[in-house]
């Protein structure tokens, strides 16, 4: 017999269910016998003397997930009864099976060999190295064994309450093996096991509450029946009910024993298992524990275990705690036995609100709302202002448990504040006026939609509620928050969905919610169609609240205007309400509200569009009258501040319609040409149209050419930027007429290299996105960053000569963080439009960057800087060796005619030897036929003195070298150069440019004289109007590089033809989309700029 097998020995410690007397808690052993390994022979029926359920077909029932557990059941309990040392044995066998185990305990085995024998002989059988067993195995197939599992327990002690779960052997068998297995080392049998004693005790529980129930019971009717008189009192009933209160407390007492000894045999010890899966299941079923039997569990013995566990590291650990409490708190009869917890773990409940684990903090924020809603004192302000900025969390279920937790705070405070004022203002007024003051006191203003969002869920009837809103900010002055709200309100429920930042994936609406949100979207047209305007003309002076007044009228349905006569008289308010507030108002972000919302009421779509678009243009039409009356006086020098003023504003506010409408018709480019002229440039000639226009241009280039100079930084930056774009629009690739081209004289373009250099690349290694300045930093690095690629662009499109691009280059490794995205795409479009001259360009670019080292430290030449740009610029070639070698051949001859030039009168010998060092960056990309030739080279260029000189030699071993791969640099070469090159005498360094010693002539690359890009590209988007609209990206294709003809030698081509292939792979693999990624700005679409 194995009936004593479940009093197991206790641990120190609390209990939470004595035991009984009579009990022993000492585990008596059965007899040994003979130690025999486990067999991996399946156990036969007819071997076992058991004609009913196998093992193996328990878990193919179980595992299958198809089976009714009840039937399942009671088929292995009618093989039990007819043999229950069978029975149980295929009941230990298909738990042996649902651990994963390959091994099966033989009828010897389980007559004469004790648990942890049985348990060591299976370890040994199972299969090392195995991490996967039916509890961990992933798919939906296990996931359903693990329920049904579960379920086989608990139909299990239900069938077996009321006969076989007192007869001493069958539970106290199987919980004595389950205990073992639980202390394993093999996590199958820990985990499997520890869920399986874990549900199994949690089976026992409920069968002992029912019998605590009945005791209870049976117990006051028989008082009731023992307090009658002698002679009404039945003898018979007293006897009947005393023998089932006594039958009653002995089985009690044996499910006390049992739950007991699991408790201290199983839990206590794998609570902290070092295995988050078992952990967890301990702690899910300990909340079972102390819900279901608070009179037997629920206690602070056994809620330390709780509070011990929300530290755990294992977030599913913590998820289990929180969920567990949550039933616990409930429950209001179990407050007052939770006082000692709440007070010694609140502290660590509130910082669990930002758990690195969303999922935690949610249900931890639904915690702390039970705890403050049931408990007495519940939590403090400043408790509650600890999960307050929740709400505007970017995990939107964590921001909606948040809301929900603001929403019963402002409810429970209008209940006890506002009670007596609910029939004179109503309860949403209340409402709005504590979520304003909440709203201005939060620390994250002008995050309104997503307060609103957070409360939508439980507040959406609130926050629908139009007409208080409206009503209030009619009648009283509100505050600029209670507007932004109201806003923020409408667009949540026209657009039917959370803000940016709260949703993931594509933002799709079901059916049920587009019609909730076309509902909505009617709501919101038919109460403000009439209100917008008069809101509009309440708040007209105040800057703030009409910019979030004027995006009401995007959200409406705006068909409704055209569906009645009375109601296009709001139109006409509305429109009225728009112009008005473009005359009151010089602020450019109320302008340019008024001018996003003109192609709203002007699209083509709806019948009214005729006249709202008369309405503006009436509009336009006074403005530009305004600043025609000033534009005399203005050109002549006699306007006085104030007309100037308000020619000024006229003109801005005439820009700001840009976007919106076409101005062609108001003619005012020679109107404000002439007076940007009038400051710079007088007595102009009259000539013919096409001359006109170049001299205009001429003009223009010479006025932004003296504002480049100014110190007023905003000037000179819109200086650079409509250059970039004028330029590029009077490129000779741009043009459909090359009689229209103008290029930029030499000096303007000296004055742009400059400006790059003294402008551009300068600071931005400083900048960081910190501080009190972080919004400033941020919109300097975009202008510099739009200004850089406007000038690479004119490098691109054949408006700069591809030389002008070596001011870019030489920064690719200093600025790599801030611009590498752009100089990179430089460096790939200008090898694809001629990939010899973009290598000369590249070697130009380190012969500048030389130069000027030698100018500044003629001593001591630091080749570490450059040569790291140089590797740099070495990776930038590919990997397609082929394809680029006439590029690298180029370059490395350019760059030893660089190395061995003749000096100049007053020059020392040999002065750029050292260049040669940065050279040998390059030699792994070339290939080995084109090796020997420029070995032959450098012979033939090197004069015979400087054979031996370290540069050379380094060069040259890089060139005899088998290696494909980056040199490694050689050690001391450096060194050896700088201490014995020849002494170099110091020259003056400038470094802005000028037209003449910028670039000479010779050396400079003829790009556009040579060729010239054909209209037909793309024209790309242009540089000082980048930032007005924002488009889609589109997507970039890589176009393909030509391929290499290995026959062709070493010819370094420099002919048209090869010049216009480049550029024919462009078109043909559309330069717009490649250009997206030179830009990384958002442009406005080519067509509306095309030349």
């Amino acid at each position: 017999m194995r009936k004593a097998a479940a009093k197991q020995t206790s641990s120190p410690g609390c209990i939470p269910i004595p035991t009984p007397p009579g009990h022993s808690l000492q585990p008596q052993q059965t007899p040994l016998g003979t130690s025999r390994q486990a067999s991996t022979r399946p156990v036969r029926r007819g071997e076992a003397g058991n004609q009913g359920m196998s093992a193996g077909d328990m878990f193919d029932a179980v595992c299958s997930g198809k089976s009714a557990m009840v039937a399942l059941v009671d088929e292995w309990l009618d093989s039990y009864k007819q043999s229950r040392e069978a029975g149980l044995l295929e009941l230990i066998n298909f738990i042996v099976q649902c651990c994963g185990c390959k091994g099966v305990v033989t009828r010897d085995m389980f007559d004469n060999m004790q648990n942890a024998e049985i348990i060591s002989s299976l370890t040994n059988e199972f299969r090392e190295g195995s991490e996967n067993y039916p509890l961990c195995t992933p798919g939906p197939q296990w996931k359903r064994f693990k329920a049904g599992l579960c379920e086989f327990v608990r139909v299990l002690v239900r069938s077996c309450q009321n006969s076989l779960l007192y007869d001493e052997y069958l539970f106290s068998s199987l919980m004595a093996l389950l205990t073992g297995m639980s202390d394993s080392q093999v996590r199958a049998f820990r985990h499997t096991s520890t869920l399986l004693a874990m549900k199994l005790m949690t089976g026992v529980m409920e069968v002992a509450v029912i019998l605590s129930t009945q005791l209870q019971i049976s117990q006051r009717r028989y008082d009731l029946e023992n307090r009658k008189n002698a002679q009404d009192r039945a003898s018979a009933r007293l006897e009947v009910l005393q023998a089932t209160i006594s039958e009653l407390q002995e089985n009690r007492e044996e499910l006390s024993s049992l739950m007991n000894a699991t408790f201290r045999g199983v839990f206590v010890h794998r609570y902290r298992d070092h295995l988050p899966e078992v952990r967890a299941v301990c702690i899910a079923e300990l909340g079972k524990w102390l819900s279901e039997d608070p009179e037997d569990f629920l206690n602070d013995g056994n809620l330390k275990y709780l509070g011990w566990t929300l530290n755990d590291k294992q977030s599913p650990v913590r998820l289990q705690c929180v969920l567990a409490l949550q039933s616990l708190y409930q429950e209001k009869d179990f407050i007052g036995r939770l006082e000692l917890f709440t007070s010694r773990f609140k502290e660590r409940m509130l910082s669990m609100v930002l758990d690195k684990d969303p999922d935690v903090a949610v249900e931890m924020v639904h915690l702390l709302l039970l705890i403050h809603q049931k408990t007495e004192g519940g939590l403090q302000d400043e408790e509650c202002g600890r999960i307050y900025p929740l709400v505007f969390a970017s995990h939107r279920g964590l921001a909606s448990a948040a809301g929900s937790f603001l929403y019963n705070n402002i409810k429970k405070v209008i209940a006890s504040d506002y009670q007596e004022s609910w029939t004179t203002v109503g309860p949403n007024v209340a409402f709005f006026n504590i979520l304003v003051s909440f709203y201005i006191q939060s620390e994250f203003q002008q995050h309104g939609v997503y307060l609103v969002d957070s409360l939508w869920d439980v507040a959406g009837s609130e926050l629908r509620d139009w007409e208080t809103m409206t009503t209030l900010l009619l009648q009283d002055d509100e505050e600029g928050a209670l507007i932004e709200l109201m806003m923020c309100a409408i667009k949540r429920a026209a657009e039917g969905f959370p803000p940016v930042g709260r949703t993931q994936g594509k933002k799709i609406l079901n059916m049920k919610d587009k019609k909730i949100q076309a509902q909505d979207r009617r709501r919101i047209t038919t109460h403000f169609i009439n209100l917008i305007p008069q809101l509009l003309a309440k708040y007209s002076v105040d800057e703030e609240k009409v910019c979030l007044l004027l995006e009401a009228p995007f959200h409406f349905d705006l068909e409704m205007y055209s569906s009645s006569k009375p109601l296009e008289k709001h139109l006409d308010l509305l429109v009225s309400q728009v112009c008005g507030i473009v005359k009151k108002h010089s602020e450019a972000r109320v302008l340019e509200a008024c001018a996003r919302l003109v192609p709203a009421l002007c699209s083509d779509c709806y019948t009214f569009s005729t006249r709202t678009h008369l309405a503006f243009s009436q509009l336009l039409d006074g403005l530009t009258e305004c600043f025609n009356t000033y534009l005399d006086d203005l050109l002549q020098g006699t306007a006085d501040e104030e007309d100037m003023y308000r020619a000024a504003l006229a003109l801005k506010r005439v820009a700001t319609f840009n976007r919106a409408m076409d101005l062609k018709r108001w003619k005012l480019f020679n109107p404000c040409l002439d007076v940007l002229q009038s400051n710079v440039v007088r007595d102009l000639d009259n000539e013919v149209e096409l001359l006109q226009l170049k001299k205009e241009v001429r003009l223009f280039y010479s006025v932004c050419q003296t504002c480049l100079s100014l110190d007023q930084a905003e000037i000179r930056d819109q200086a650079f930027e409509l250059l970039c774009d004028v330029v590029l629009l009077y490129s000779p690739g741009s043009v459909r007429s090359q009689t229209l081209a103008q290029p930029p004289p030499d000096s303007l373009r000296s004055e742009m290299a400059s400006f790059v250099m003294d402008y551009i690349f300068t600071g931005c290694e400083d900048d960081h996105f910190t501080g009190v300045n972080e919004e400033m930093t941020i919109a300097t690095f975009q202008r510099k960053h739009n200004q850089l690629a406007g000038y690479c662009k004119l490098v691109i499109y054949g408006a700069l000569d591809l030389s002008a691009a070596t001011d870019v280059f030489k920064h690719y490794s200093k600025y790599h963080k801030e611009f590498g995205d752009i100089i990179k795409e430089t460096l790939s479009k200008s090898r694809l439009i001629n990939p010899v001259q973009s290598a000369k360009t590249v070697c130009l670019s380190l012969q500048q960057l030389f130069s000027e080292m030698i100018s500044e430290k003629p001593d001591e030449q630091e080749l570490g800087e450059i040569r790291g740009l140089a590797k740099r610029l070495a990776m930038s070639f590919g990997t397609n060796l082929h394809r680029v070698r006439k590029s690298l051949v180029a370059l490395h001859m350019d760059g030893m005619r660089f190395a061995f030039r003749d000096p100049k009168e007053g020059e020392l010998q040999h002065l750029n030897l050292a260049f040669l060092e940065i050279l040998s960056d390059f030699t792994f990309k070339v290939l080995h036929q084109d090796r020997a030739q420029l070995s032959a080279f450098l012979k033939a260029e090197c004069p015979s003195a400087a054979l031996s000189w370290p540069s050379v030699r380094m060069y040259q071993r890089s060139l005899e070298g088998s290696s494909s791969k980056p040199r490694q640099e050689e050690g001391g070469g450096e060194k050896e150069s700088s201490t014995l090159s020849p002494p170099i005498n110091p020259t003056a360094k400038r470094r802005k440019t000028t037209a003449q010693d910028s670039v000479s002539s010779a050396q400079r690359i003829s790009w556009m004289d040579s060729s010239s890009i054909h209209g037909s590209l793309l024209s790309p988007a242009l540089t000082s109007t980048v930032l007005l609209e924002q488009t889609k990206p589109q997507a970039s294709t890589h176009p393909r590089d030509t391929d290499f003809n290995e026959s062709s030698g070493l010819l370094e081509p420099d002919s048209e033809d090869e010049f216009h292939e480049g550029l024919s792979l462009i078109e043909e693999n559309n330069v717009e989309a490649e250009e997206h990624k030179i830009e990384n700005v958002q442009s406005i679409s080519d067509e509306e700029f095309s030349p």
